[in-house]
């Protein structure tokens, strides 16, 4: 099963991590996370700047996406036969 993040970016469902709120990025853990992912240089925008609203982790990436954490729930609670 696969998640759309937006864009044209698309993961397997089975390298997702967590998704969190793109408030999340306000606790000093997460920034000073996001800025080692930055670093290294892991850290994907499928989002434009200010539109951003979630960033989901993967095994390998960060990836901010413009979707609502919500919607991304419900998309990968959704089975499509």
């Amino acid at each position: 099963m696969f998640l759309h993040l937006g864009g044209d970016v698309i993961i397997p469902m089975k390298d997702v991590i967590a998704i969190l709120n793109v408030r999340a990025q306000h606790s000093p853990i997460t920034q000073e996370f996001l800025e080692i992912a930055r670093g290294e240089k892991t850290v994907h925008m499928v989002a434009e700047r200010g539109k951003e609203k979630s960033f989901i982790l993967t095994r390998k990436q960060v990836f901010v996406s413009p979707i609502s954490c919500s919607t991304l729930k419900k998309r990968a609670e959704t089975i499509i036969f």
